[in-house]
């Protein structure tokens, strides 16, 4: 049979537009399509946006410090509609670069919603209201990501109750901002706010912030936050949310037994994300999903219906941008005959609070669960040269070692620049290195990445920046 594309990719974030360049370089006819901007949430109300702002706040924090440094200035204010623009200029220059990549493919981009009607069908409504039309494609991929979700709270209908998608685009800033949820979005967030000087309240369920990462890490941040003025509260359970008079909203909440309530200006909702399959489907198509309605993929990304395929948040795998680039990769090779190049079993995570935070394999715990013979060693911030120079807060790299393969098979990270060093810790436990090969780099001075020096020899007990007692 004769189809329009061999490739139809539906969703335009970095799952999807990254598959549909790759099936291109590999000789698929591939089109695209995007009821709203390329980029998806990452780059338009996600990563990107968040990330901006974090540099200007962080920036911002800094000035505190000034006089320690032997700089002096004074009057230093927050204009935030300017950090606004400042965001929309650098989405705005990174989605005209995907715009043109698409271009340069030679691939198809329809600014349309698409509705799956059968295998090789899809139902075309294009944003600029003309009729809609269907095309055919030998394979679909679904690339839909995620959005964000409310849980069944009474009163989160209230107004300043809003979503990630909503604080990033305000041009003003509470100055009481309550959130509803210490995971990744919550604490980024907090520290956004914390850095501006505002108030921070975080309310989380599970009994520490963060609630998938290293204990270590979680308890370090916690107390980090705490001692700039954050007011953290686990074990929380918010029930119910009413407004106040005066706009702003009154947040209860089970602490053990008891009731009690908090004031903010504001309650930014960060409790997760649902995978975005509203419309994606006709009414007498059936797909496997789970109990979460995520789709259900086999090894390939393959889903039950023929020669569909999904990848990124629609799927029961972790919801990071990077993973979701990885999967589209991985899914178009095995579309075009080819072998997957890249190896998932090992994805880092990365945090973008202040300190940064930065994981990848195995915790400890979990490689006790895994009944690894391990070892850990731990490399302390506190006497790296370039933490000092900076006036970071307290961090530290941690080695997970498994001494029966001789082998790192995990690492968490807090400390400045953690996102960019893990990396080393991703190559290295996917390539399968031993201690002695990671012992063996140079690593420059002065840099955060020496404590990858100092953690690997202490493994060994020979770290040159810890006393050892003889």
């Amino acid at each position: 049979m004769d189809y329009n594309y061999d490739l139809f990719v539906i969703g335009a974030g970095p799952g999807g537009y990254e598959a549909a360049i790759r099936a291109s370089q590999l000789g698929l006819k591939t089109a695209i399509a995007e009821r709203r901007d390329v980029g998806g949430t990452c780059l338009n109300r996600g990563c990107i946006p968040t990330k901006t702002m974090m540099h200007s706040s962080d920036l911002y924090a800094e000035t505190a410090h000034f006089a320690e440094l032997g700089l002096n200035a004074e009057n230093i204010t927050v204009d935030i509609a300017k950090v606004q623009q400042r965001k929309q200029d650098v989405v705005t220059k990174l989605r005209g670069g995907i715009e043109q990549l698409l271009k340069g493919n030679k691939i198809e981009h329809f600014r349309a919603s698409a509705m799956i009607l059968a295998p090789h069908r899809v139902k075309l409504t294009p944003v600029t209201g003309e009729e809609a039309y269907e095309v055919t494609s030998k394979y679909i991929l679904i690339a839909t990501g995620s959005v964000p979700s409310f849980p069944p709270v009474e009163g989160l209908d209230t107004p300043n109750v809003i979503s990630s998608d909503e604080l990033l685009d305000m041009d003003t800033l509470y100055d009481n901002l309550i959130i509803a949820g210490a995971g990744v979005v919550g604490m980024e967030f907090a520290s956004l706010y914390n850095a501006w000087g505002k108030d921070v309240t975080v309310m989380e369920l599970c009994d520490k912030i963060l609630p998938n990462v290293d204990k270590e890490i979680s308890q370090n941040l916690s107390m980090i936050l705490k001692k700039r003025g954050v007011k953290i509260h686990t074990k929380t359970m918010l029930v119910k949310v009413t407004p106040e008079e005066n706009g702003s909203v009154r947040c209860w909440y089970k602490d053990g037994e008891e009731v009690k309530s908090i004031v903010g200006d504001a309650l930014l909702v960060a409790s997760g994300r649902a995978p975005n399959t509203k419309g994606l489907f006709a009414d007498d198509l059936s797909i496997e999903m789970n109990n979460k309605k995520m789709i259900i993929v086999d090894s390939e990304f393959r889903t039950s219906l023929e020669d569909v395929f999904a990848i990124g948040d629609v799927i029961p795998t972790k919801q990071l941008a990077h993973l979701a680039s990885a999967e589209g990769l991985n899914a178009v090779e095995i579309m075009a005959g080819h072998k997957p190049a890249i190896d998932l079993s090992i994805v880092p995570d990365a945090i973008y609070t202040n300190p940064e935070i930065a994981c990848t394999g195995l915790t400890e715990a979990e490689a006790k669960d895994k009944g690894l013979n391990i070892s850990t060693a731990k490399a302390s911030m506190m006497s790296n040269g370039k933490s000092i120079i900076s006036l970071q807060d307290r961090g530290f790299i941690k080695i997970v070692y498994d001494n029966d393969n001789d082998c790192i098979v995990g690492a968490q990270l807090m400390c400045a620049r953690a996102t960019d060093i893990v990396n080393e810790f991703s190559t290295a436990i996917v390539n399968k290195l031993s201690k002695a090969q990671m012992q063996a780099v140079i690593r420059p001075h002065p840099t955060f990445a020496e404590a990858v020096t100092e953690a690997v020899e202490e493994l060994d007990g020979r770290s040159i920046h810890t006393l050892h007692r003889i």
